[in-house]
């Protein structure tokens, strides 16, 4: 079908909703940053890919050839996002005794059946970081002049060579935020009632707080724990130094402000400066070291997909995609290496960054917080498998959200999400168990759609609105009285977009069975079997205690259930 709305997308380096115009006429060229292989990917991690192919689909959707990369880091990525701490890599390699090469092919195999469980769409190219080290290398070279210093312990990228640095992580929000609040608490030291300063002082952190959260400011929250602890500890004190305290707070969390992405490196020039390649400390031996002109070493994590973004899509490209996190630190670093490289400078023309547009999908986040790997506890899409879930009523979960929201995951929601999938999917099987067998789809949607695939193509290209979309898909396949193949093409049309899979899937696809259940499937047809014979010859009691063995088994009988669900496991 012929797309009529222009596509906008939020561009978080503007901070606005732009048109999309692409750099080479209908074309799109896309470059998402990709998991390190060190460890199996949380679900937290998978909504970015989701949110990246939603973004491709979209794109060919409103007819552009798109070209999508995403990238395998297996190597250079440390423990901590500013370059401070272990490689990843090395450290799981060292508790696994095994070779890095080893962990990584593991962990790549494991994430890219996750992308296939989810849906997602294979992209252009996947590029793995260790086969594009030599152009790493040659890329640091051509900016080491102008751009960078050396140190013992490896060439560093100095940020005051480049104009607008931290412009993407908005950093002078986050100063001007906090002058603000610091201004405001430095005027409770004229305060002589306790009582009145500790209400003051809290309010005034509340405000603090919360500005911080409306900008997703996570990182900048870890800079003020100083002033969280005395705002908890000014509801107990009884002593009338809260004042004072209140001021040393204010001067430690804006000094920790002023540092943002320290590295604790003796000799860098700023505070911000990061590793463009990291030397091997004398005496050790890596796994992964490769020659270079400052020495045996390996590339930083920011440089990898500079080089890797540039070499395939070419600067520069349209859109750079990646989590939340990325915005205050990798990607950052990677538009200040951009600019060094072509030789630009500023970013009021946003082309200068290497892309021209760069998005960010917010946290997936638990009741207890952020999903994280550092916890050492997370959700993998295989436990959500192991206890009976699709993996895409996982995306349809992700797809309810707008992807710059923050998304809580809860087992009821992804309940919710299965029961609506379940519904699409039993429609799309009655659907086309009322076309005439060889008839198939028409080959485009009726007229009687238009009006529906206007609303669905205006969703979608108002910043992918998912959630609209997938409303309109719901109504689209409620209607009645129209033609099947029509409304059957009309489907197939919205989820070429949404990737739900419903002309696909069949309702026994989406009944999985649970890792920890003790009947098998078979056992369970033949109990039903025999519980209907026992209901035909009226031997309710017979029926009932069939009903009641299935149910001591953990499977739930589910008589006149509306979606024509016989039983599930509970």
């Amino acid at each position: 079908m012929e797309t009529t709305t222009p596509l906008t997308l939020f561009n978080s380096l503007t901070r606005r909703a732009e048109p999309f115009v692409p750099v080479h006429a209908g074309e799109a060229r896309v470059y998402t940053c990709g998991p390190t292989v060190y460890n199996y990917p949380h679900i937290g991690n998978m909504r970015a890919y989701v949110f990246a192919d939603v973004l491709g689909r979209t794109l060919s959707f409103k007819g552009y050839k798109l070209t999508h990369v995403i990238n395998i880091t297996d190597v250079g990525h440390l423990t901590d996002d500013a370059d401070d701490g272990e490689d990843k890599m090395e450290r799981m390699a060292a508790a696994q005794k095994q070779s890095i090469w080893d962990v990584a092919e593991h962990y790549k195999q494991a994430y890219w059946a996750d992308v296939r469980a989810l849906n997602i769409r294979q992209p252009a190219e996947w590029t793995v970081a260790t086969d594009y080290v030599p152009q790493m290398i040659a890329f640091a070279e051509g900016i080491a002049a102008k751009h960078c210093y050396e140190l013992e312990s490896g060439l560093y990228f100095d940020v005051s060579t480049v104009a607008d640095y931290g412009r993407l992580a908005r950093e002078d929000d986050l100063m001007s935020e906090f002058m603000s609040i610091s201004s405001k608490l430095r005027s409770l030291s004229t305060i002589n009632d306790t009582a009145l300063l500790k209400l003051e002082f809290a309010a005034i952190a509340r405000e603090f707080l919360a500005g911080l959260r409306a900008m997703h400011a996570r990182k900048a929250l870890k800079k003020y724990r100083d002033l969280i602890s005395i705002w908890e500890w000014a509801d107990t004190a009884e002593t009338n130094d809260v004042a004072q305290l209140i001021l040393d707070s204010v001067r430690v969390t804006g000094d920790r402000l002023r540092e943002g992405r320290i590295e604790a490196v003796d000799g860098k020039h700023n505070d911000e400066d990061f590793a463009i390649w990291r030397k091997t400390p004398p005496g050790e031996k890596r796994q992964m070291e490769w020659d270079s002109p400052w020495g045996k070493g390996a590339p930083g994590w920011h440089l990898e997909c500079s080089v890797m973004s540039g070499a395939v899509l070419g600067f520069p490209f349209d859109i750079h995609t990646g989590g939340i996190d990325h915005r205050e630190i990798h990607h950052p670093n990677e538009i200040a290496q951009n600019q060094a490289h072509c030789c630009t400078n500023g970013l009021d023309d946003p082309r200068n960054s290497g892309a021209k547009i760069w998005m960010h999908n917010n946290f997936l986040v638990e009741r207890s917080g952020k999903m994280s790997k550092s916890s050492g506890e997370f959700l993998r899409l295989q436990l959500l498998i192991d206890k009976g879930y699709h993996p895409l009523a996982y995306r349809l979960l992700c797809l309810q959200a707008h992807y710059r929201s923050e998304l809580e995951f809860s087992w009821e929601g992804l309940g919710a999400a299965l029961t609506r999938l379940k519904r699409l999917v039993m429609a799309v099987e009655q659907l086309k168990a009322r076309i005439p067998a060889g008839e198939g789809t028409a080959p485009v949607p009726g007229r009687v759609f238009v009006s529906h695939l206007e609303r669905f193509d205006g969703a979608v290209s108002d910043d992918l609105n998912t959630a609209i979309a997938i409303t309109v898909l719901e109504e689209v396949a409620a209607l009645k009285k129209v033609d099947p193949a029509e409304k059957l093409a009309a489907l197939e049309t919205m989820d070429a977009v949404l990737g739900l899979g419903i002309a696909t899937l069949s309702r026994a696809d989406l009944r999985i069975r649970p890792k920890s259940a003790t009947i098998t499937e078979a056992e369970i047809e033949a109990a039903l079997a025999a519980r209907k014979e026992a209901r035909a010859a009226k031997d309710f009691a017979r029926s009932d205690a069939l009903r009641d063995e299935l149910a001591a088994k953990g499977v739930e009988v589910m008589d006149g259930d509306p979606l024509g669900w016989e039983w599930k496991l509970a």
